[in-house]
């Protein structure tokens, strides 16, 4: 691994794990490939660390032209392909750029790899596609159904889920047919810094700070498993640095609250590092809104396989990591502000809250 190539890496997961592995990796070279699209913003790449073996590249994964000469050009040995429309909501609204980018982008990207590495070069035993998944490929569980394995049969229900279960699958028939070297990670929901604030964690963060009230989907007692993305970063990087190609892993957080408790616990946090002005608790900001269409109730994740194999491990409990996101949030308000002059964030928030309520 010399000339890594992050897909996506001006968002928050992808943003993370370049920090994480220019600190992890001394002898190689990042190089970021993101189109600044509404979630990606340079601001989540400011003050790296070896910036010097840092260079960010401006373009689209749907350019295959582009994508063959940058991979030439940069002599591209690792890839690890984050870019991808990711939030549920908006490919409710508007499904087409989810299949475009997360599949079409996916295809692009793979051809590139295979020409490059396989057909101009015989690179096999040197090279890695690692695709960034989703537990959201699986569907949903009812009550009392064991947690996804790596070989449960997918389920998507979103369209944001089926595209990314396709993406899967286009990664693992490029194995299969061509001899491509790949890893597949699907993770549990992240959280931490530089999320983009319409995720849950960081609306509820920064709705309480400005009094605004507390969204909480249908009754709240949705369960997702939380992965702090830290921990998510060291996993993807002992997965490409020591996992078998042809891998699949699950990476989960080891805990699945309800979504009520999760805003809830963050509205306790907010009353001992920041107490309302009035003296009420947070608590009393939370409204209940109508549910989100085809919205899955529960996700749990067996990350056994990659404990087993890897020996990998999250590191903080959930309280920690929420504390200390809460921590990053309160403390970057400079970041916050920011990112909503660059997209505009207020009046996107109004107007869909707007419509929430009105279905209410």
């Amino acid at each position: 691994m010399k000339n890594v190539l992050i897909t996506g890496g001006a968002g928050f997961i992808g943003s993370n794990f370049i920090r994480y592995l220019l600190n992890a990796e001394k002898n190689i070279h990042v190089f970021n490939l993101d189109a600044l699209t509404y979630a990606g913003s340079l601001e989540n790449l400011k003050d790296l660390p070896f910036s010097e073996r840092y260079t960010f590249i401006n373009g689209n994964i749907l350019d295959q032209e582009f994508l063959n000469g940058l991979l030439r050009e940069h002599q591209i040995d690792t890839i690890v392909h984050f870019a991808a429309e990711s939030h549920v909501d908006r490919s409710i609204l508007g499904p087409g750029q989810f299949v475009q980018t997360n599949i079409v982008g996916t295809f692009t990207l793979l051809e590139a790899a295979r020409k490059y590495w396989l057909t101009e070069n015989d690179l096999q035993e040197q090279v890695r596609f690692h695709h960034i998944s989703t537990d959201e490929v699986f569907g949903s569980l009812k009550p009392g159904e064991p947690a996804w394995v790596e070989e449960t049969s997918y389920a998507p229900n979103s369209p944001y889920a089926a595209s990314k279960a396709s993406s899967d699958h286009l990664v693992r028939s490029y194995g299969h047919t061509y001899g491509l070297p790949y890893s597949v990670t699907n993770c549990s929901n992240n959280y931490g810094p530089y999320q983009f604030p319409e995720k849950l964690i960081p609306l509820i963060i920064l709705n309480a700070l400005e009094e605004k009230p507390l969204p909480v989907y249908g009754d709240g007692q949705q369960v997702r498993d939380w992965l702090h993305v830290e921990d998510h970063c060291s996993a993807i990087h002992l997965v490409i640095s020591k996992g078998a190609a042809g891998s699949t892993y699950n990476i989960g957080g080891d805990n699945q609250p309800a979504n009520l408790t999760i805003v809830e616990t963050i509205c306790d946090i907010l009353d001992e590092q920041k107490p309302r002005a009035n003296g009420t608790a947070h608590r009393d900001l939370i409204k209940f809104v109508q549910d989100r269409p085809g919205h899955d109730r529960r996700y749990d994740m067996d990350a056994g396989k990659i404990r087993r194999e890897l020996g990998w491990t999250p590191r903080r409990t959930l309280n920690e990591g929420l504390l200390d996101t809460v921590n990053w949030y309160l403390s970057h308000p400079e970041w916050v502000l920011a990112i909503r002059k660059q997209l505009d964030y207020q009046s996107w928030l109004a107007k869909n809250y707007d419509a929430r309520e009105k279905t209410s």
